[in-house]
């Protein structure tokens, strides 16, 4: 079985760490990435579901256009996570 895909998704104003995934895109500019447990990484290292007050959606749709980079996780930042989607 793949092993997921586990990423920080570095945004101009937030960090997020999730499972990532491509998708093909049918127009040009819709969303083609999708962000499977999405979970917001506090500048004190604490996680926060993503828009935990707005939804409980746990896979997400946005636009590579958005993210300005994306970067591995650390090995103790991986295990908190997995320890919140577990």
């Amino acid at each position: 079985m793949e092993e997921d895909l586990i990423k920080v998704v570095v945004f101009e104003h937030y960090n997020l760490i999730s499972k990532i995934e491509e998708v093909q895109t049918v127009e040009i500019g819709d969303p083609n990435c999708k962000l499977v447990d999405p979970y917001t990484v506090k500048t004190d290292g604490t996680l926060e579901p993503f828009l935990v007050d707005i939804t409980r959606d746990k896979e997400i749709m946005i636009g590579s256009d958005k993210i300005i980079t994306i970067v591995e996780p650390t090995a103790t930042l991986i295990e908190k996570y997995k320890d919140l989607i577990d």
